[in-house]
């Protein structure tokens, strides 16, 4: 393997139910003993998560036995894969499995990004003794509001998009080719896939044999329940190991990361670090969507885990002067180190109260040439109201072709007139945001269902325009089931993902609001019927309407961004 590294491959451990989990083992040189460093995945225990970290024999060459398992039900490992299940069990047992090998210390890591996270977080809800610490890059304790789920909308492309990829492996497990060839012919037609109605029963998603798990996430609406069973939403004050977390600011599960951090903050006594920079899902790299966000943008996330392993597992001291929070901040393309990430215990309430901008208008705010405002002084009287409408048929697209996350040029999309655009004048001072931008419209709807999607856009000197962060409400989300009143004006005040962005003088902000961000949502019908179950025959257009008067003064409020770290706030002291 070079460097001295030798694999065993195909390592069994059986459970006690009769499950056997494959695993192939990279031994370091030397007699030993040493730490473990563990990935379980769904993937093929081959790939080991190379897609974004170095192979399995860097960090063996480093001093570490590094092990790559298949879950359940996946690769060479037996019994029936379903996402998240079975994963808190059979990780305890794998660790306990692992710190009694010959040649182990006792002590064992985890890494790994997406699903990986999630291996981890359901492990060390078990709390198994011999794990020291994780590491969940761009992953989620709350499955239902962090991962398949946004304020109410289903993440449609990611969901699709996933259950595509996950069952075409459970066909071939279970030797269904007719359903396996649906699914491989399915691949180039993602777009037609994600078009398809109803959702919740998408032909090749749902074939005979195949497992319910599509079904049950697009079925299952409602928070808590059959969700937390699956996840550790529930249970975070059980997971007390330290963790180093890394988001993308433009990843898929941004939501759910920032989530899971904030809940690990409250609930654990553990330390918690964080690394926020300007990536999508996958590739973590300087350019993401159109933009390069220059040499700063590449950080060695290898070094940096290997340092963090070093900490907790060879008692290296490397963390020690570590801030609690490096933040990658847009526009301005470079790291921060902060003291805190705003809205965790102690965090953002020494600063400034933030940026509120107003929405105002002549009454035509439709698309980017029209006469849509924000401003910094409320309005003082009477103001025309702004209306688009949605149409179901032909939704609103989201920021990034087919549902893609990433910052992208929004001239062309944003020219649309069913969508409103609030622009602020040339800023004379920059303006620095960190956190979650919130909005607060006064809106009515035609229909009795609705969205109301709101959009942060960077307008640069020279005026073309890039996405920062969105937030989409579902009105069943935020006021409850037939909580939506046609043509009655009620107040949406709903958060968008979080985000770090420094707007330069001369740049200029720009909100834009609309009804839908397709298909990296659903689509919502304007029916009473639940969107998973709805086809054209149930969509109906909605005439919305956003009023800002001085009796419904709709907003806008940016973060203001936290103060930096100083050698007080970096996280010492003694390691378990």
């Amino acid at each position: 393997m070079g460097s001295g590294v030798t694999v065993e491959r195909d390592v069994r451990l059986r459970l006690p139910d009769g499950t056997v989990l494959v695993s192939d083992h990279y031994h370091p040189p030397g007699p030993g003993p040493f730490p473990t460093l563990l990935v379980r995945q769904p993937y093929g225990r081959a790939v080991a998560t190379t897609v974004v970290y170095a192979q399995p024999v860097w960090f063996a060459a480093h001093g570490y036995r590094v092990v790559i398992q298949d879950v359940r039900g996946r690769g060479d490992s037996t019994g029936r894969f379903y996402p998240f299940r079975h994963e808190g069990p059979d990780g305890a047992a794998t660790i306990e499995w692992l710190a009694g090998l010959p040649g182990s210390d006792g002590r064992v890591g985890m890494y790994g990004f997406s699903y990986q996270g999630l291996t981890q977080l359901l492990a060390a809800a078990e709390r198994p003794a011999a794990l020291r610490c994780i590491a969940p890059a761009q992953s989620a304790g709350d499955l239902h509001s962090g991962w398949f789920y946004h304020q109410g909308a289903y993440r449609l492309a990611s969901g699709v998009g996933w259950a595509l990829q996950m069952l075409r492996g459970d066909a071939r497990k279970r030797r269904l080719r007719a359903a396996s060839r649906a699914l491989e012919e399915a691949v180039p037609q993602l777009t037609s896939l994600l078009a398809a109605a109803p959702v919740s029963r998408i032909a090749c998603l749902t074939a005979r044999g195949l497992p319910s798990y599509h079904r049950d996430w697009t079925r299952r609406r409602e928070p808590g329940g059959w969700w937390a069973r699956h996840d550790v939403s529930t249970r975070l004050d059980r997971i007390d190991v330290p963790a180093l977390h890394l988001w993308g600011w433009f990843d898929t599960y941004l939501d759910g990361s920032e989530q899971l951090y904030q809940g690990l903050r409250r609930a654990s006594g553990a330390r918690q670090f964080l690394v926020a920079g300007p990536w999508t899902h996958i590739p973590w790299g300087r350019r993401a969507g159109d933009v390069d966000h220059g040499p700063e943008a590449v950080l060695d996330t290898d070094a940096l885990l290997l340092r963090w392993f070093n900490h907790w597992l060879k008692d290296s001291g490397e963390f020690d002067g570590e801030p609690a929070v490096r933040s990658f901040a847009l526009g301005e393309n470079r790291w921060h180190r902060l003291r805190s990430w705003p809205g965790e215990p102690g965090g953002g309430k020494d600063g400034p109260p933030g940026h509120h901008w107003f929405l105002d208008s002549d009454g035509r705010a439709n698309s980017n040439r029209g006469d849509g405002r924000l401003s910094e002084a409320a309005p003082d009287g009477p103001r025309p109201r702004d209306g688009f409408v949605h149409e179901p048929e032909v939704p609103v697209a989201s920021p990034g072709p087919g549902g893609a996350p990433g910052p992208y040029l929004q001239d062309r999309q944003d020219s649309m007139n069913n969508v409103l655009a609030y622009t602020s004048p040339p800023l004379i001072s920059a303006v620095r945001v960190a956190g979650r931008p919130r909005v607060r419209l006064h809106a009515t709807s035609r229909t009795p269902s609705a969205d109301l999607v709101a959009k942060l856009v960077r307008v640069l000197a020279d005026g073309r325009s890039y996405n920062v962060c969105l937030g989409i409400a579902r009105s069943t989300w935020l006021f409850g089931p037939g909580g939506l009143v046609p043509d009655r004006i009620q107040c949406w005040e709903f958060d968008l993902e979080p985000t770090h962005c420094v707007f330069a003088p001369g740049e200029r902000l720009r909100l834009v609001v609309t009804g839908s961000a397709f298909p990296l949502y659903d689509r919502n019908p304007g029916s009473t019927v639940p969107p998973a179950e709805a086809d054209s025959w149930d969509w109906v257009q909605n005439q919305q309407q956003v009023v800002h008067d001085a009796e419904h003064p709709s907003s806008l409020w940016l973060p203001p961004e936290p103060p930096p770290a100083t050698a007080a706030a970096t996280l010492r002291g003694p390691r378990p």
